[in-house]
């Protein structure tokens, strides 16, 4: 958080504010009469909290970190979306940890179903591990090679899966679970436009799958509006506006003058001695 408000602060003019940040990923602010409520910013968001969401952390920092870091970011996830369509392989993929319980269902269907479905947890930290039921951990795969796989499956962890935007981007068409959770950019997002709707308990998720292997031009379709969504909502520039649009709301409706209060630390700009930054205007060229 630190890091980004100090990037943003170095290319526009934010104005004075005073907030909470939340920096776990459970949104705290539950709904209570509107005298009672804190301005808490958090990362995510759900149908029983009233935090003021921003983007995940995990974008952010993404974001910040965009060519100069070797695993994920919006440029490198569409620059590594696999074969083209007709060559991806035509079963679902998933692969994470145990953090939900749908997720212990979703690995018990692909064991079922191998056909349709490649699930497999890569950690166990939350729930027993009953290997007869869930099978054998499986190495971490590359988040490229889930684009050889033309279905992504995207189901909650502790909270939303914060891998949404990247799955997405990648050129396969995801199917998203029904959730109480939510990222700054799903109220955007539309059912059967932009991904394939899929029920909270995964009940209807095999036959969404056959549905799809059945209707390849029309599930074709979907998933390059939703590369086409984040190619538009979600690169490195949104992020930036987004941030600096809601903080110019939230000043709009802070109702004290924010203080520097006893207690607090002042975060100082980074300094450079090999490449100093002298920020000063300079006369606008016509051609910019």
């Amino acid at each position: 958080m630190d890091a980004f408000l100090l990037s943003l602060t170095r290319k526009v003019h934010v104005p004075d504010l005073e907030f909470f940040v939340n920096l776990g990923d459970w949104p705290l602010e539950k709904r209570r009469p509107p005298e009672k409520l804190h301005p808490i910013f958090s990362w995510c968001g759900s149908n029983d909290t009233r935090d003021i969401v921003m983007p995940t952390y995990d974008i952010t920092e993404s974001v910040l970190e965009t060519m100069g870091r070797v695993s994920l970011d919006m440029l490198s996830v569409q620059g590594s979306s696999g074969p083209g369509w007709e060559l991806k392989n035509s079963s679902a993929i998933w692969r994470g940890r145990d953090s939900r319980r749908e997720r212990l269902e979703l690995v018990k269907m692909a064991r079922a179903n191998p056909d349709l479905l490649d699930a497999a947890f890569t950690n166990f930290f939350f729930f027993k591990h009953n290997e007869s039921l869930y099978g054998p951990l499986v190495k971490h795969m590359s988040f490229f090679s889930f684009f050889k796989y033309k279905y992504q499956i995207n189901v909650d962890g502790t909270v939303a899966a914060y891998r949404l935007p990247y799955l997405l981007a990648g050129g396969s068409v995801v199917l998203k679970q029904d959730s109480p959770y939510y990222e700054h950019f799903y109220s955007q997002l539309r059912p059967w436009q932009h991904y394939i709707p899929i029920k909270a308990d995964l009940s209807d998720l095999l036959d969404k799958i056959r549905w799809a292997r059945n209707h390849d031009d029309e599930v074709k379709k979907i998933a390059l509006a939703g590369q086409e969504f984040a190619r538009t909502y979600l690169m490195g520039d949104d992020i930036f506006c987004y941030y600096f649009r809601l903080f110019q709301e939230y000043a709009k409706r802070q109702v004290t003058e924010p203080e520097v209060r006893e207690g607090m630390e002042l975060v100082e700009q980074p300094t450079d001695e090999l490449f100093p930054c002298y920020c000063y205007h300079t006369q606008a060229k016509d051609e910019l």
